[in-house]
């Protein structure tokens, strides 16, 4: 595992709470190794590094979701959030400070079966989201107005391993990091099991763009979700789980709470899959 070339690439304290330690993945990863042995006694096969699999060409009825100039379609905290030269801004700092995660929601109608294609870039200093699938949650003990749970497409400027951008989040959930980048994977009887890996440290480091704009690719069908991230495959992951699995819901951009950060997001486009 390489050092990171610029302080970019660490991983903020700010979001220790939620991050895994390099050593630490690499320790979980074993222990996985070692719980998924047969209970014979035999060495079960460790998941095999498939051939990279690119992003599916961009289809003509895409629909853009962003203006371009206005938060016109889009509810959120407007000391927070912005729109201009094509790009929506979220940023908070030490004076607008975010109460709690808060995201901007799309107001276009629930999705379920869908293609989403957009690019970010974001500070280092604390991570973002691409929420789907997900709710608005407005009743009970909410930190603010604009509180979304559920599958999160997470959004960093890391290029280590596991704490990158586009590992599925849980968020406000149960599950905490469902899916990890890299992961071929199946939710299935309360446990995930891994079937092939996807991307390595070494792939990952020459796909991600540190400190530049990233280009995403989210699809779902069923049950069964995809991150592209740069054209290239790095999550596959079924869920099967007959309680927790999303099927349907609203899409959102986050504000992580804590240390003072900003994300950017352009060329928002969706579109629904028969």
């Amino acid at each position: 595992m390489s050092l990171p070339r610029t302080p970019s690439s660490r991983v903020s304290p700010a979001v220790a709470g939620r991050g895994f330690s390099p050593v630490w993945w690499s320790v979980a990863c074993c222990l996985a190794c070692v719980a998924c042995r047969p209970a014979s006694g035999q060495e079960a096969a460790p998941p095999v590094l498939e051939a990279p699999e690119e992003a599916p060409a961009e289809p003509p009825d895409m629909k853009r979701i962003f203006d371009g100039v206005s938060l016109t379609g889009w509810e959120g905290d407007r000391r927070l959030w912005r729109a201009r030269d094509g790009v929506i801004r979220g940023e908070t700092t030490a004076t607008d400070a975010a109460q709690g995660n808060t995201f901007l929601i799309w107001k276009g109608g629930e999705t379920a079966d869908f293609e989403l294609r957009l690019s970010f870039r974001c500070s280092s200093t604390n991570n973002s989201g691409i929420q789907y699938r997900s709710r608005h949650v407005t009743a009970g003990p909410v930190p603010n107005a604009w509180v979304v749970r559920g599958y999160q497409h997470e959004i960093r400027n890391s290029e280590t391993l596991p704490n990158v951008a586009g590992f599925i989040y849980d968020e406000g959930g149960k599950r905490g990091r469902i899916c990890l980048v890299g992961e071929k994977a199946r939710w299935a009887g309360g446990a995930k099991k891994i079937e092939a890996i996807l991307i390595d440290q070494a792939g990952f480091e020459k796909l991600f763009r540190l400190d530049d704009w990233n280009d995403v690719v989210i699809v779902a069908e069923g049950n069964r979700i995809r991150h592209f991230l740069n054209g290239r495959l790095t999550l596959d992951f079924t869920d099967e789980d007959p309680e927790l699995a999303l099927r349907r819901g609203v899409v959102a951009l986050q504000l992580h709470a804590g240390a003072p950060m900003w994300a950017e997001f352009r060329d928002l486009r969706i579109r629904e899959l028969p």
